[in-house]
C-alpha cells in the first residue's frame, strides 16, 4: 500500500521568490501544529524530489526521516504559544551538502542525545535517529529571534553527477 501522496504546494516563508536551493515553510506551536509538523516530511521529499533527489533515494529518505524527527520534538518540547517553528532546507552553492533547520522558541531547552529512558517506549530516540543519520549536526541561536535552530546537514552527490 502506498502513502500518502505528497503535497502539491508548499509556500516558503522566506521573503522573496523560492530559489531551487532553499525551501522554508512554518506551522503553528499547537496541537494542531503538531499535526501540521508531520507534513514537514512531505514538503522536505517533494522538495528534495523537485531537486533531483527522487522519493525513495537515500538522500530524501534520511532528510525526511529527520525533518519528521525534529518537528515533533520542536512542538513537544519548544511549543511557546503564539510562536511558530520554522523549518527551511537549504543546498550549498556546490550542492553537496544538504542542511536542514527546524527552529523552536525554547533557547534554554538545549537537545541531547540519551538513550531512552524507557526501551519500551515509542518516545525518546529522535535525537539518538538524527545522529546516526546525519553527518553533522547541532543547535544553533536563532538570529535575531528568541530562540534555536536544531540543525542536521548530510553530504550528497550533487543530482547533475548521480
Amino acid at each position: 500500500m502506498q502513502g500518502p501522496s505528497p503535497p502539491q504546494r508548499h509556500r516558503p516563508v522566506s521573503p522573496g521568490p523560492a530559489s531551487p536551493t532553499e525551501f522554508a515553510v512554518a506551522f503553528t506551536s499547537t496541537p494542531r501544529g503538531a499535526r501540521l509538523a508531520r507534513l514537514a516530511r512531505l514538503y522536505v521529499g517533494q522538495c528534495l524530489d523537485s531537486w533531483g533527489h527522487p522519493y525513495g533515494s537515500d538522500v530524501n529518505e534520511t532528510l525526511t526521516l529527520i525533518a519528521a524527527e525534529l518537528c515533533a520534538n520542536a512542538v513537544r518540547h519548544g511549543h511557546v504559544p503564539g510562536r511558530d517553528v520554522h523549518v527551511r532546507l537549504a543546498a550549498e552553492a556546490d550542492g553537496r551538502r544538504l542542511r536542514l533547520e527546524v527552529s523552536d522558541t525554547h533557547a534554554e531547552r538545549l537537545p541531547a542525545v540519551t538513550a531512552p529512558t524507557d526501551p519500551e517506549g515509542e518516545s525518546g530516540r529522535g535525537l539518538l535517529l538524527v545522529a546516526a543519520l546525519a553527518d553533522d549536526w547541532g543547535v544553533t541561536d536563532r538570529r535575531g529571534d528568541p530562540g534555536k535552530f536544531v540543525w542536521a546537514s548530510v553530504n550528497v552527490t550533487c543530482p547533475s553527477t548521480a
